[in-house]
């Protein structure tokens, strides 16, 4: 639509009204932004989420074994007249559901897996999409992980100081997933940061052509496949 691409050109070009503000905000946080910090984002943290990745697909294979097994003994049971708990088993399956979903928020972010339900944002420039996708980070996903770390912590200190137990009889301890909840939101809150720096690294370049963005701007080769 050139209607879109006239909005997109408008917010980065340094010659409008619009775009100097823009360009001049983007030139502030290029400018605080070293080697180290560049380094820490683009090596440090991709990498750990990549492998917090790399360790969820073999969860997601023990999940459906679990669940799988639950079943297998649960009509066992039940055909040879025996009384098992299965209790654990099952607390056990949601908790490694709970594990995808928690430690996987990061990777998604990463190579740009999530859902997104637009029908303007891909027709952008890459710069354009750049752009959204920093304003998007800095002013809703950095804060709205900040603040799920501030409201999570009492109940999750307090799981910890008692080491919270399952109400159901042989269920598992409740204190260790919780504490996942903080490290899944302190994990997404760092690929955030990765993502501003490569949204500022798009902003400063010169190359501004149409269509999906490659690396981990868009989605991973196993993904599109």
């Amino acid at each position: 639509m050139p209607f879109l691409k006239r909005v997109g050109a408008a917010l980065l070009d340094t010659n409008t009204r619009v775009g100097k503000p823009v360009s001049a905000f983007v030139d502030a946080l290029n400018d605080k932004m070293g080697a180290g910090i560049r380094w820490l984002a683009l090596v440090i943290v991709d990498a750990l989420n990549d492998k917090m990745g790399a360790g969820i697909r073999w969860l997601a294979l023990v999940m459906v074994l679990v669940g799988a097994g639950t079943a297998i003994l649960r009509y066992s049971a039940r055909g040879l007249e025996l009384s098992l708990n299965l209790t654990p088993l099952g607390e056990l399956q949601w908790y490694l559901f709970s594990l995808i979903f928690l430690l996987g928020a990061a990777y998604g972010l990463n190579h740009d897996v999530h859902v997104r339900v637009d029908v303007l944002y891909e027709r952008f420039s890459k710069k354009a999409r750049a752009l959204i996708d920093l304003i998007g980070t800095l002013v809703f996903l950095i804060p709205f992980s900040l603040v799920m770390l501030y409201v999570s912590w009492p109940a999750v200190s307090n799981s910890f100081s008692i080491r919270e137990m399952s109400p159901d009889p042989g269920g598992l301890p409740r204190w260790p997933i919780k504490i996942v909840i903080l490290v899944s939101f302190v994990l997404l809150m760092l690929q955030g940061l990765s993502q501003i720096v490569k949204q500022i690294d798009i902003l400063g370049g010169g190359d501004d052509e149409s269509g999906t963005t490659e690396g981990s701007s868009g989605p991973p080769p196993e993904a599109a496949a």
